[in-house]
């Protein structure tokens, strides 16, 4: 079996895996960050300019700084930075927020070291007499893990998704570093308790880089999809498969954002396959991949699929979260906030000392997320406007100190999962009937 050696221009570099090591890289990029701080403000005062924190926090050599160390540390440290790129990117100054979006490709990835350790301990010393071929050299490395393709002895092309090591046992305290280093640069506000959503987060990130929680829901949707050939799903390759390493059928096909040049028409019914994915999801399912990373969609142009990949964000949504979601629906839709508010409420997105004005604002964001769902026919998400609208608004509603509210962690996922295909529709400039996609989806559930 041939054995690839390390080819990626020398950007292999072990991943730190200690907690201590993982904490002193937090404290280096923290100094670090501190020391370009310093040096901006001696030559703004040099300048005869009084220098402004935010200013001094957000340049390039600032945020190069963020993007390297997240992206060599991996595991929650870069996952809170990819958050931040996503969240954050279009409010940035733009060589910024292009500096962060590395954080959305690839990370560094290990070397090969290191991945045959992460083997060994998951396959035993003599896993390469069940591979003809194996390549360390990653197609893909993220937050939690890298990806490698193989050709088994069956002759199954395989693709392996390898954990790096240590991630799990630096989850906590990853967040918790971040967290700190946030509220040192004033990223978030002092008066903001954070507490119950860091604490989610842990939670969530714990189960996304538990692979057999993952086989197991790649299991479940592609037993819910099985009813249509549109999608195409892994299949889980069980003998080759720990809590570190999933192995699953290789699956190629061009990455969904790259085709940009496609015609309109092939573009239109991607998104439209992943809207009425997640309209299913939501209302027949209640089972939602809420993670919306654009790197989870594949498309095979010879056989027109959509390819879904990576189920490690999967969650269950209760009956009575979807209930309230369907009814905040039916409100925005008629533009009723009555309908909306006791839904609003029992979700907590406001309680009963919120003011009445920032129960208004929030929604009124409601009113204009449901914007393609009032459209007769297609929706042009090319020529709208509306991620800047939202954008705006819950810019001004942020701004409001007294108004610092953050609801579970399911129903921040969510949106998370809405605004990815807002943002992915709009990189398309597709055109989707939405609300026939919705009413469908409903007539379904009921």
């Amino acid at each position: 079996m041939p054995d690839d050696a390390d080819h990626n221009g020398g950007r292999n570099r072990a991943v730190p895996s200690g907690r201590m090591t993982r904490l002193f890289g937090l404290g280096s990029l923290a100094t670090g960050i501190a020391g370009n701080m310093l040096a901006g403000g001696a030559r703004n005062l040099a300048q005869g300019k009084l220098p402004r924190l935010g200013d001094l926090m957000l340049t390039p050599a600032n945020a190069h700084r963020v993007a390297d160390k997240l992206a060599h540390m991996r595991g929650a440290a870069m996952k809170v930075g990819q958050l931040l790129s996503m969240d954050a990117g279009d409010l940035l100054p733009p060589e910024i927020g292009a500096i962060l979006a590395r954080l959305r490709a690839d990370a560094t990835p290990m070397p090969m070291s290191q991945v045959v350790s992460m083997l060994d301990a998951n396959w035993g010393a003599g896993w390469r007499h069940r591979f003809q071929q194996f390549s360390f050299t990653p197609v893909a490395a993220a937050s939690i893990g890298q990806v490698h393709f193989g050709v088994t002895s069956a002759g199954q092309r395989v693709a392996v998704k390898i954990q790096y090591p240590g991630v799990r046992q630096s989850i906590d305290s990853d967040i918790d570093n971040v967290a700190a280093l946030c509220r040192m640069s004033g990223l978030i506000p002092k008066s903001v308790d954070f507490g119950p959503l860091l604490q989610q987060a842990k939670q969530q990130l714990h189960e996304e880089a538990d692979y057999l929680r993952e086989a197991a829901s790649l299991r479940r949707y592609r037993a819910l999809l099985a009813d249509n050939p549109a999608y195409a799903l892994p299949e889980v390759h069980d003998a080759l498969t720990t809590g570190s390493v999933l192995t699953m059928t290789r699956m190629d096909g061009v990455p969904v954002e790259s085709l940009v040049q496609a015609p309109q028409a092939e573009r239109d019914r991607i998104v439209t396959l992943l809207f009425a994915l997640f309209f299913r999801e939501m209302f027949e399912f209640r089972l939602i991949q809420t993670d919306p990373n654009f790197a989870n969609y594949r498309y095979d142009r010879e056989t027109g699929k959509l390819i879904l990949l990576d189920f490690g964000a999967t969650r269950d949504y209760s009956v009575g979260m979807i209930t309230h979601y369907q009814q905040i629906l039916d409100g925005a839709l008629a533009r009723d906030r009555a309908i909306m508010a006791p839904a609003a409420m029992a979700l907590a997105y406001f309680d009963e000392t919120t003011p009445d004005q920032h129960r208004d604002a929030v929604l009124g964001m409601f009113v204009e997320a449901c914007e393609p769902l009032r459209c007769e026919g297609a929706y042009d998400f090319g020529t709208s406007d509306l991620a800047a609208r939202l954008r705006d608004a819950g810019m001004a509603l942020g701004m409001e100190r007294d108004f610092w509210h953050t609801p579970e962690a399911d129903v921040l996922l969510l949106h998370r999962k809405i605004a990815g295909l807002y943002l992915l529709a709009a990189r398309l400039k597709a055109r989707v009937d939405v609300a026939g996609l919705s009413g469908v989806a409903m007539m379904v559930k009921s």
